[in-house]
């Protein structure tokens, strides 16, 4: 018996539904709605809505709106302590700043300007900036994030919308006063402060867009640096005498960690910690990280932790216990001293210097994030450090730590091109083939962006760019850099997925259910047009790439050339491992150890994703293959992908793969695939391909003789986040604690999956040294032989040399040089 509010609110979805969507099919029925979503519950009405949306053939979806997401890289010139001094004098001194209050030096008063805003009766007034509250600018534009999603009906929008947004109404009534901008308020203390250059001294340098595929100066400065402390780590971790070493067989070891919320924030610093006392964390180079890894390397590198992970599991035991958006903790935090400053001054920042600003719930989260996370248990020893990601460069400069790399994705999904066309279903069809994620690095040197080959100093970001060059403001100063709660939220909005990741998350929960075959037979037939669909829109930043059209690559959508803000989500939406910047070229890792948090790991491969990136790119050595056979592979595919495999020339290499055949022969016999292992190891190879065959599947590398070959590529070590006999109680697949949208942990909850994901490093952890030391000798060899071909040309040279007389080519008798 299905009771009355449940049919109210599914049919409250379903005629949102039909209203929304332009159907040319019939929708399923509302009774076969309300049975299912009444029986079900909310995962079961998101998945009818979904097939509802298949049903429908076009693509305007008024209900859902497809989102466009954008990325940068730059060269750029710092002004001197006293250029900047004298370039705060003459914009205070100017024309446009004669009418505003002057206080000391270096301080000034922001400029007029102007606003439209809609009366009741709908006309359209303008008023000046001042006038307007920072309170007013921020809720304008957050009151109407959510509607994109209002049309959904109460059912969709308690599983879509996270519960913290559902709490704003209670956390932001309290705020209205401080950002007033009223005097004496918090909002005219942090916009006196941004306009002043001691504060900021960032507003008045002045910052180009790099455009280039090579590493930034300061980047390649750090590898250099890194580089020794590497070296002695690596002696430390291999114990091998540090001068035994030569600085050109030290493997390029990168760290990953994968999304997954706090779950992939936990799991990943216990992982991390593990590595580290061991000595093999003090060997990497890189750390890149997907959403809650992003939030990890933050913490990390603040003055929380003080680039310690065992204290930072210590803060997250005792800062996880309460939702982010829980409203007397939040509104502690955000409109108390010392922190309220802090935690808003981004939104401040963007409400009064950018009059167009694009606001949204990822705005909120940010804020609420890291009122949570970046603050530690006693809020008065808050950093204001800590809130700048260019700050983190003061960890990195020396080389004396990893250099952690930041990710976000834009959504390019171009559906204009149905414009103007005589064949609207052949030009929809081209858009949907064409769409794709663009990927976006943020490191403590820049913000970059591999599909534009351009970037932006990092304390640049935020700011306006124009032709390549800073576009200033009227009062001749820039905005600060982007705060971190900013960022972090962007990082981690997987609420901004699209419906075909909504519902890859609730799929697990609708197996059991009858019929579910057919109806997920269905929903996969038509997953190309799911992930086009974003119910929540992502966050903005300011595209630094208009004007350009003349220097990007000619592969550049046109939307780049043409959006004012780059609007950036979650990179897990595309890959939920970070390889792809650590492809970069430039950056040439060697070993990456991939720690994957993921939901659900034995289904999502990402690393079989990152094939069809490599393949595109022309990336040599990545193992193709990479990843764990399908449970449906047979053993058939698999003697053959068997079969391709090639031998290295060594005799020895030979005679081992011989032996390896064999085994796997015996072994399928019996088994139809190899399970995915606590710790899995994959190598690439460099090797030139002769003929257009595909290049054979990567088998998991068994023995150290493999990742030793002369055309050894990348190797690849996997530890997916799984449960382990050895800490009971607890399944990353089936703890309900553990999901992507909790977000509460208490002590007890932070400390079994502490102890899970460390007792599955030390599966792997004697596999690992012994993978590292097999590179290491590999590229040591390599070298070696490189050294001896050297000298062997160099002696014929001599010989030569000898039995011409003593004579180099072009010398007479007596050494002078005659043509």
């Amino acid at each position: 018996m299905v009771r009355p509010s449940e049919q109210r609110k599914l049919g409250q979805l379903w005629w949102a539904a039909r209203r929304g969507l332009h159907t040319r099919r019939m929708l399923p029925s509302r009774a076969t709605a309300v049975h299912l979503g009444s029986r079900y519950g909310p995962p079961l009405c998101l998945a009818t809505l979904t097939v509802g949306y298949l049903s429908s053939s076009s693509s305007s979806c008024a209900i859902f709106r497809p989102i466009l997401l954008d990325a940068p890289q730059a060269s750029w010139s710092i002004l001197g302590r006293d250029q900047r001094r004298e370039a705060s004098t003459n914009a205070k001194n100017s024309p446009d700043n004669t009418n505003h209050e002057e206080s000391k030096s270096g301080e000034q008063a922001p400029p007029p300007q102007t606003r439209v805003v809609r009366q009741k009766d709908g006309k359209e007034t303008k008023v000046e900036e001042d006038k307007v509250s920072a309170w007013q600018a921020i809720t304008r534009k957050i009151s109407e994030a959510p509607q994109s999603v209002s049309s959904l009906g109460d059912t969709i929008i308690d599983y879509v919308v996270p519960d913290w947004a559902k709490m704003l109404p209670g956390v932001v009534k309290k705020l209205q006063n401080e950002l007033s901008m009223a005097p004496g308020s918090l909002a005219e203390e942090i916009w006196y402060e941004a306009n002043d250059p001691e504060t900021h001294p960032e507003v008045v340098w002045d910052a180009s867009v790099r455009v280039s595929t090579d590493l930034c100066a300061e980047e390649k400065n750090f590898l250099e640096k890194r580089g020794k402390f590497t070296k002695r780590a690596l002696a430390r971790y291999l114990d091998i005498p540090e001068d035994k070493i030569h600085p050109d067989d030290v493997p390029i070891i990168a760290v990953c960690g994968s999304g997954g919320g706090l779950r992939a924030l936990v799991a990943g610093t216990a992982s991390y910690l593990s590595a580290h006392e061991v000595g093999l964390f003090d060997c990497v180079t890189y750390t890149a990280g997907v959403s809650g890894s992003c939030w990890l390397q933050t913490l990390y590198y603040s003055n929380i932790t003080g680039r310690s992970h065992a204290r930072l599991i210590r803060h997250l035991k005792n800062r996880l216990g309460v939702h982010i958006a829980y409203p007397p903790e939040a509104l502690d935090l955000v409109a108390s001293a010392p922190t309220n400053k802090y935690l808003l001054s981004g939104l401040v920042e963007k409400a009064k210097g950018t009059p167009d600003a694009e606001f949204g719930i990822v705005d909120i989260y940010g804020v609420l994030l890291a009122g949570r996370l970046l603050v530690p248990k006693g809020e008065l020893s808050v950093d204001e450090n800590d809130f700048k990601l260019s700050k983190q460069r003061k960890y990195t400069d020396d080389g004396s730590h990893p250099l952690p790399i930041y990710t976000a994705v834009r959504h390019e999904i171009p559906l204009a091109e149905q414009i103007d066309t005589k064949d609207p279903i052949a030009a929809e069809a081209k858009a949907r083939r064409e769409a794709w994620f663009q990927w976006f690095e943020f490191t403590p040197y820049e913000f970059w962006c591999e599909e534009l080959e351009a970037g932006i100093p990092t304390w640049a970001v935020g700011r306006q760019f124009e032709n390549g060059r800073t576009v200033w403001r009227n009062n001749g100063l820039s905005l600060p850099e982007v705060r971190v709660p900013m960022l972090m939220g962007v990082w981690g909005s997987a609420f901004c997925a699209t419906l075909s990741h909504y519902y890859k998350e609730i799929r697990p929960a609708l197996m059991g259910i009858a019929g579910f075959t057919g109806l997920d037979a269905m929903i996969a037939e038509r997953d190309k047009d799911l992930v086009k669909v974003h119910p929540i829109d992502p966050a903005a930043i300011p595209n630094f790439a208009l004007g350009m059209r003349e220097f990007l690559p000619p592969s550049c959508p046109e939307s780049i050339h043409e959006v004012k803000n780059f609007q950036l989500m979650d990179a897990g939406m595309s890959n939920n491992l970070p390889i792809y910047p650590l492809l970069r070229p430039g950056r040439d890792v060697d070993i990456m150890i991939a720690f994957d948090a993921s939901s659900d790991v034995r289904t999502d491969n990402w690393l079989k994703v990152t094939e069809g990136y490599a393949k595109q790119r022309g990336i040599k050595g990545w193992p193709i293959g990479a990843g764990w056979p399908p449970n449906d592979e047979t053993a058939e595919q698999l003697q053959q992908d068997l079969d391709q495999a090639q031998a290295p020339t060594e005799e020895q290499a030979q005679k081992k793969i011989q032996e390896a055949k064999e085994q796997d022969e015996s072994k399928l016999k019996d088994s139809k695939s190899k399970d995915l292992g606590f710790c899995n190891v994959w190598v690439g190879t460099t090797e030139e391909r002769t003929s257009d065959r595909e290049a054979p599947s990567s088998k998991q590398a068994e023995e150290d003789w493999e990742v030793t070959r002369p055309d050894a590529g990348i190797t690849v070590i996997y530890f997916p986040f799984l449960n382990n006999p050895k800490v009971p109680g607890i399944d990353p697949k089936t703890s309900d604690f553990m999901s992507t949208w909790n977000f509460i942990y208490t002590p007890e909850q932070v400390d079994s999956v502490v102890d899970l994901a460390r007792a599955n490093f030390q599966e792997g952890a004697e596999r690992t040294k012994r993978t590292v030391r097999a590179v290491y000798e590999r590229k040591k060899k390599m070298r070696e032989q490189r050294e001896k071909e050297e000298m062997e040309r160099r002696r014929r040279w001599k010989l030569r040399e000898g039995r011409s007389g003593g004579r180099r080519v072009g010398e007479d008798d007596h050494g002078d040089q005659f043509s």
